[in-house]
């Protein structure tokens, strides 16, 4: 039984435990997973309305949902309603042509159907449904969308469903399900298909006229695994009623297809690098496939590093708004389109607010501009711009929509983008934030967090996921260190391609010579070090932990692979990554030793008997994109060598990044607890404690303010009463009843039996309970009063819901009694010599908003008072709770107070 409870200590998760109220400027996991944010949006046509989305949490499907809302453009300013309100999912917004319906897809009716919503007003109405399916919806002319969907059953799909066969073949082109473009009449609801062959369409572009479209198609019914074969792509004129192969050579990795005004082409992005066979990452440029000549043009952005990974483009008319890729920073500029080419001019906005913005959607007109905004040291906003045409400048703008309000209420710590020498002696950068409080001088604990890619990059821009917190960190006393080691996209092409064929060999030297330069500055501990990552960031973090046994305190490492070997034929993109960055297969014998060495040779797992570091692993169990079996590899090695302490966290059904908010709660609160322990030496809390057991409400109780064996605190030599926020706004309440020791020290002549201090005042009057808050708020300089008319009432409610299983007179009878019985039992305690009082917080807590109130439905009474209101509210122990009855009948000499802090 020791060894069992020693091991529950060590590896129980937070959760049964009770949180103690929480002060609304500190960050939460919750306030991490359950954020807010804006997707999709969208200018009406005359550029007086913008629709768009925003995600929020539920709870109730634990996962992310997301509602349309509409902000109209007045010359008052700018005025948003929300236009749908339920536990589904609407996305995907489309203005009509005179703007005043809105399309939209969703959730609702399993996602096969086309929503409209007039913006007059009204419910949301069904178009039409689709039984195979609809995604991807745009707006082709004034009478016609186009969207995605599959066609209907195949004959052996048919078959197979008849005999319940969910059997799949893995690699079968000729059963391959294609996916097409169609288009539909909103006037006659009438259904057409524009594309044909039997490889499925996953990205397409219609021109403004509405004369030409271009498709991607997937040759592969598991695009992405093998790599090959590559994407086709075919351009089909509608008017003629002919298509034709387009983008065969010459071109990696195409995508983000747009057609300009002028209907002359489209615009796309793609990769540069040395292995496009393989799709290599590389520096992302953009192109023009120019009609007139069925030719692609490469459209000069002015920059040797390439448009930003991942943000694109946004088309204003005939040119574009991009990101030029500036290491940790992306610089928004205005790409033109001359009759020479191109020209590309940085835009300006004043305070490097232009190296923080991520334009999302652009007028009709090109002179307004939907941007994200944030950077390390700023929280995310989305505003409309306005850009003046030919001045390359644009203004501050307006706030588009609120999200997230109650994070305006919590501290941002300091961060900056730092440099220093990694790898080869080459400059290498990233993100430091610092802890809260940070004092020059005094060395401090660092959590190293590794972005995955490994091409990703660490931007300066506001982080807060599930995967990486530097402001819980920071609240924690560390700094947090976001490198943008070898490898990483965003700083040209040399840098990007660096680590092909020498995997980690100039990442993990990039990093630790990262955190040396802090260490050598004074700034941190040197052995206070934690390391942390998800996939490539995983990765590294145990190549790091490997080749620096000693150095880390902690590591947590989530769905990040550990043998090349088993990882080749598993990975959905093994074929691709392996070969760009170990150079072959496992087979290859490029060294004359019967393999690739590089399978073994770079694989953790072959000696992971030099681990020393605690490490936590975190994987999906439906993960392709890193096989989900190579954290159990890796458990399995640590726990069978035994010289690091592991744990294992497996989430049902995930893929590679976590879906379901439940599990994004459970691994920031299993890493947290785990960097706690190993980092900062805090004890693990056990989950053997069932909530309201008496051990836990004495295990709670400990957590209170105490002045020795008294419940308070002394404040200016004066034992007061502790008081915990309700809510987001500066109203505390007294954690418990005021006790005897607290009502003593104002009125010296208040007596109470031997060992009764922590017991409640009780036979306050209610001149006396408004004297004592009167004194308390002149002895500690705070606004100290009675509980008011419309507080009484909520705790009244409060305390009937728990009353009887608190410190009630049917507490003690152990029933609840008739109104006779009642009469009987309250006639017994004449000659009772004991008294029915316990100490305040016998029983456990109430929750009122975020405070955890004792005593709340029992023990003594409470005065409340609002101007000339007054009365009392909850139950004392001598009172029977009787629901029915108009109110509890206090005896007098059990009436007490709790005081309530402005």
């Amino acid at each position: 039984m020791k060894h069992l409870l020693r091991w529950l200590l060590a590896f129980a998760p937070i959760g049964m435990m009770a949180q103690a109220p929480v002060d609304p400027k500190i960050w939460t996991p919750k306030d991490i997973v359950y954020q807010e944010n804006i997707s999709e949006v969208v200018f009406s046509p005359d550029g007086q309305k913008i629709a768009w989305v925003k995600r929020r949490p539920s709870e109730k499907k634990d996962k992310m949902v997301s509602d349309l809302y509409l902000t109209r453009l007045t010359a008052t300013g700018l005025k948003e309603v929300r236009l749908t309100r339920s536990e589904d999912t609407d996305h995907t917004p489309v203005f009509s042509a005179d703007g005043e319906t809105l399309y939209f897809l969703s959730s609702r009716n399993e996602g096969n159907a086309l929503w409209s919503l007039s913006l007059w007003g009204g419910e949301p109405q069904v178009v039409d449904s689709f039984p195979n399916g609809i995604s991807d919806l745009k707006r082709m002319n004034d009478s016609t969308l186009l969207f995605l969907s599959e066609e209907g059953e195949s004959f052996a799909e048919m078959k197979a469903k008849k005999k319940k066969d969910d059997s799949e073949a893995i690699e079968d082109t000729a059963m391959f399900k294609p996916m097409r473009v169609f288009a539909f009449n909103t006037e006659s609801k009438t259904v057409r298909r524009l594309t044909t062959g039997r490889f499925p369409v996953d990205n397409y572009a219609v021109s403004k006229n509405g004369q030409w479209l271009a498709t991607r198609h997937i040759r592969s019914p598991h695009f992405g695994v093998d790599g090959l074969p590559k994407p086709a792509y075919v351009l089909w004129d509608l008017k003629s009623g002919t298509s034709r192969a387009i983008l065969q050579s010459g071109i990696q990795s195409p995508e983000i297809l747009n057609f300009p005004e002028d209907n002359s082409g489209f615009y796309f992005a793609d990769v540069l690098s040395s292995d496009p066979e393989w799709m290599g990452s590389g520096d992302h440029l953009l192109y023009f496939f120019d009609l007139a000549s069925m030719s692609v043009k490469k459209v000069d952005t002015g920059t040797p590093w390439g448009i930003g990974e991942g943000v694109g483009f946004i088309p204003k008319g005939n040119d574009l708004w991009v990101l030029l890729a500036e290491g940790a920073y992306n610089r928004l500029a205005l790409v033109e389109k001359t009759a020479s080419g191109w020209k590309t001019t940085p835009v300006l906005a004043g305070n490097e607010m232009d190296r923080h913005l991520m334009p999302i959607a652009c007028s009709t007109k090109g002179d307004q501009l939907v941007v994200a905004h944030s950077s390390s040291t700023s929280l995310p906003e989305f505003r409309l711009l306005n850009y003046t045409s030919g001045t390359y400048r644009i203004d501050t703008g307006k706030v588009l929509a609120e999200i997230n309000p109650g994070w305006k209420k919590k501290g941002l710590t300091q961060a900056k983008v730092v440099y220093w020498k990694g790898a080869k002696n080459e400059q290498v950068d990233g993100i430091l934030y610092y802890p809260a409080d940070y004092q020059s001088g005094k060395q401090y604990p660092i959590v190293v967090a590794i972005h995955g890619g490994p091409s990703g990059t660490d931007l300066d821009a506001f982080e807060s996921s599930w995967g990486y917190y530097p402001q819980i960190n920071a609240q924690k006393g560390a700094f947090t260190l976001m490198p943008n080691y070898h490898g990483s996209s965003n700083h040209g092409l040399a840098f990007v391609e660096s680590i092909k064929g020498h995997y980690y060999e100039l990442e993990v030297p990039d990093i630790l010579k990262g955190v040396d330069s802090l260490i050598a500055a004074g700034m941190v501990h040197p052995d206070s070090q934690a390391v942390m990552g998800w996939s490539n960031g995983a990765i590294l973090t145990t190549a790091l932990i490997l080749a620096a046994p000693d150095r880390f305190k902690v590591a947590s490492a989530g769905a990040g692979d550990v043998n090349w070997t088993s990882d080749y034929g598993t990975c959905e993109f093994g074929v691709t990554f392996d070969q760009s960055y170990f150079k072959g297969a496992p087979w290859d014998d490029t060294k004359k030793t019967k393999y690739n060495p590089n399978y073994i040779d770079k694989s953790p797992l072959f000696e992971a008997e030099k681990i020393k570091t605690p490490v936590l692993l975190f994987h999906g169990s439906d993960d392709r994109a890193v096989p989900r079996d190579q954290s159990h590899e890796f458990y399995r090695a640590l726990q069978q060598i035994g010289k690091a302490p592991v744990r294992f966290i497996w989430f049902p059904g995930e893929p590679h990044g976590l879906r379901k908010l439940s599990h994004q709660m459970r691994k920031l609160e299993e890493e947290i607890a785990w960097i706690d322990r190993w980092l900062y030496g805090k004890k693990p809390e056990a989950e053997v404690l069932k909530e309201g057991s008496p051990l836990f409400v004495l295990m709670e109780q400990e957590k209170t303010a105490h002045s020795g064996a008294l419940l308070g605190s002394q404040v200016q030599g004066t034992l007061v009463p502790e008081t915990a926020p309700l809510g987001a706004d500066t109203v505390s309440v007294g954690v418990y009843e005021v006790t005897n020791a607290q009502f003593q020290a104002y009125s010296p002549a208040f007596v109470f039996g031997a060992g009764k201090e922590n017991y409640p005042a009780a036979g306050i009057t209610l001149d006396q309970a408004k004297g004592y808050v009167a004194w308390l708020s002149g002895k500690t300089g705070s606004n100290y009063r009675l509980p008011n008319s419309a507080e009484a009432k909520a705790w009244q409610e409060l305390a009937l819901e728990t009353a009887e299983e608190e410190n009630t007179l049917n507490n003690w009878l152990g029933y609840s009694p008739t109104p006779e019985d009642a009469s009987k039992a309250l006639a017994s305690l004449s000659g009772l010599r004991s008294s029915l009082l316990k100490p305040c917080g016998s029983f456990p807590p109430t929750k009122a908003g975020q405070a955890r109130l004792y005593d709340l439905g029992g023990n003594v009474a409470e005065w409340f008072a609002e101007g000339t209101a007054s009365g009392t509210y909850g139950y004392s122990a001598y009172d029977v709770v009787d629901p029915a009855a108009d109110g509890a009948k206090t005896p007098a000499p059990y009436v007490g107070l709790r005081v309530v802090k402005e």
